[in-house]
C-alpha cells in the first residue's frame, strides 16, 4: 500500500501526540504511528509533572492521582524538608494521560497507526516504510517529525549520534503508607542521580530510582523493605545531553528521541513537548511556504535552543557534577541546603522545568559559601 500524508509524526508519547495534534488542527494530512497496541502503554516514567509540564499537555484532570507542594530529601542523616504551600506538581496516571493526548490528536484530525513501527527510510523519495497490522506500508511524507523516544529508530536510520548519556530506571508500585503532599527524595539511593518515593495516595507510593551503573543492585536495595508488597514493576531509559543535530532534509527530532531530557531530574515531558510546538510550527510553516531548504529545517534548531537550550547545557554541568560527589558530601550540602534562609530561596525560585535561576540564586547565597569547596572539587574532577 502508497499513500501520502503531509506530516508524519512517529512515536504517540506526549511530543509525538502534540506535534501530531497541532499539524492536524492547522489542516494538514497527519499521521502518527505508534509501534504499540495501546497509545500510553507500557508505562515507562515516574509520572510527577510539574505545574508547567501538566499544563502543556492540555488534558483534563482524569489522569490526576495525587498534587504535591513539597520535597523531603535525605541522606543519611541529613534531611532537607521544603513546602511551597501550594500544589507544585501532578502526580498522574502516565497511560491515561499519554492515552487521552493521543485521542485529541485524533479528535483534531489525525490518522493513527497502531502496533506499527518504521522500518526503513528513503530521503530522496521522502518514503517512510512502515509495518504493522496493516502489512507493509510506503508512506510518502512531506514532513517528517521523530518523536519515537530514547531509542529512535529515526535518528539511526539517518545517522544521527546517539546522546552523551543515557540513565536506567527501575520503579514499582508498593503498599506503603506515606504523606501525599510530599515527594521523598534520595540522592544516595543512586550515587550518579538519585532515588524516589512518590505518594499516589495516602496508602501507595511509587519508589525507584536511575543511575548509569548498577542501577539493579541500588535498585534492589533500596525497595528492600517492600519487595514483598510491588504491585508494577516497570523499566526505562534516560538520553542525555541532546543531539548534535536535530534536523535533517525534511526531518524534525524531538522528545526524548533528542535527548531533550531535563539532567537535573531526568523529567522529558516539558521540553517534548515544548520542542514538538516548535517542530509542528516549522512543519506548517515549510509546507505553507513550500520552503524546505536547510535553512527552514535548521530554524527548528535555533528555535528550541533559544527556549530551553540553555536550561539542557547548564543542566548538563550540573549532572556531571553531580557524578563527583561523595556520599558525604552530599550530607554536607543538604544539611546546609536545610538552613532557613536556604529553604526560603528554594520555596520562592524553585522551577521544576526551569531550575537554572534557582541554582544561581543558591549558588550566590552567602549561606552556601562552605559548599562552593565541594562543588568546585566536584567541578574539576567531572573535567578530568
Amino acid at each position: 500500500m502508497h499513500r501520502k500524508f503531509e506530516v508524519v509524526v512517529v512515536g504517540g508519547g506526549p511530543a509525538g501526540s502534540t506535534a501530531a495534534r497541532i499539524c492536524a488542527k492547522s489542516g494538514l494530512k497527519t499521521l502518527l504511528v505508534e509501534e504499540q497496541a495501546h497509545l500510553g502503554y507500557p508505562v515507562q516514567c515516574a509520572g510527577l509533572l510539574s505545574n508547567s509540564a501538566f499544563a502543556e499537555c492540555e488534558v483534563s484532570q482524569s489522569s490526576v492521582l495525587n498534587t504535591v507542594s513539597g520535597a523531603d530529601i535525605q541522606a543519611g542523616d541529613a534531611t532537607c524538608s521544603f513546602d511551597a504551600g501550594k500544589t507544585m506538581a501532578y502526580v498522574v496516571d502516565r497511560g491515561a494521560m499519554d492515552h487521552e493526548m493521543g485521542r485529541i490528536a485524533a479528535d483534531n484530525g489525525a490518522y493513527i497507526r497502531l502496533k506499527t513501527i518504521a522500518s526503513g527510510i528513503s530521503r530522496t523519495s521522502r518514503t517512510l516504510h512502515l509495518k504493522g497490522i496493516n502489512g507493509p506500508e510506503e508512506i510518502n511524507y512531506s514532513m517528517l517529525i521523530a518523536a519515537d523516544g530514547p531509542r529512535s529508530s529515526i535518528s539511526r536510520m539517518i545517522g544521527i549520534p546517539r546522546a552523551q548519556f543515557y540513565l536506567s530506571g527501575l520503579q514499582c508500585d508498593v503498599k506503603y503508607s506515606v504523606p501525599t503532599d510530599h515527594v521523598q527524595v534520595y540522592p544516595n539511593a543512586s550515587p550518579e542521580f538519585f532515588g524516589w518515593i512518590i505518594p499516589i495516595h495516602p496508602e501507595r507510593a511509587r519508589i525507584g530510582l536511575c543511575g548509569i551503573n548498577n542501577v539493579k543492585k541500588c535498585f534492589s536495595e533500596f525497595i528492600q523493605p517492600f519487595k514483598n508488597q510491588t504491585t508494577h514493576l516497570v523499566s526505562g531509559t534516560i538520553p542525555l545531553g541532546t543531539l548534535k543535530r536535530t534536523y535533517d532534509d525534511r526531518i524534525l527530532i524531538a522528545g526524548d528521541a533528542a535527548a531533550m531530557a531535563k539532567p537535573t531530574s531526568g523529567g522529558g515531558v516539558y521540553m517534548g513537548i515544548c520542542a514538538a510546538r516548535h517542530a509542528a510550527q516549522v512543519a506548517i510553516n515549510s509546507i505553507e511556504n513550500d520552503d524546505f531548504s536547510s535553512v527552514a529545517m535548521a530554524s527548528y534548531e535555533s528555535a528550541w535552543k533559544k527556549d530551553f537550550g540553555n536550561e539542557i547545557m547548564r543542566g548538563l554541568q550540573l549532572f556531571k557534577i553531580r557524578q563527583k560527589i561523595s556520599q558525604k558530601d552530599m550530607e554536607h550540602l543538604i544539611r546546609i541546603l536545610a538552613l532557613p534562609d536556604m529553604k526560603e530561596v528554594i520555596t520562592k525560585k524553585g522551577d521544576m522545568d526551569r531550575p537554572s535561576t534557582l541554582i544561581k540564586a543558591l549558588l550566590t547565597h552567602p549561606r552556601m559559601i562552605p559548599a562552593h569547596y565541594l562543588i568546585g572539587k566536584a567541578w574539576i574532577k567531572s573535567m578530568l
